[in-house]
């Protein structure tokens, strides 16, 4: 059973940064996918980045230019940075991994981000 455990959620004021971090139970490369989500209160689970098998990396449009997905092979965890943090960004971000197209997700319980303003 893959576990996923994300860290690095807080309070921070607008314009502030954090890094968020996804510990996997295995190789952060032996997934299809691996992606970044989060469900600000009252809203739908919206895909924050998505990094592809082959590294290829997609940023959703609200957040292009101020989060940055990264990896660490070595401690099975990914990342991502957030830079220029807006209120807007509060949500609670999940952590989730294919294996492939036609299975269905592992997902994380998710860490609570709030940007005050």
């Amino acid at each position: 059973q893959v576990q996923l455990v994300e860290s690095g959620g807080g309070l921070v004021q607008a314009g502030g940064s954090l890094r968020l971090s996804c510990a996997a139970s295995r190789s952060i490369d032996s997934f299809e996918l691996m992606e970044w989500y989060r469900q600000p209160p009252g809203m739908r689970r919206e895909l924050v980045v998505s990094r592809g098998y082959g590294g290829s990396i997609y940023y959703a449009d609200s957040v292009r230019g101020r989060f940055t997905l990264s990896g660490d092979n070595a401690k099975n965890t990914m990342y991502l940075q957030m830079n220029s943090l807006k209120p807007e960004d509060t949500a609670v971000y999940y952590c989730a991994a294919t294996d492939d197209p036609d299975t269905r997700p592992y997902w994380g319980r998710g860490t609570q981000v709030t940007v005050s303003s």
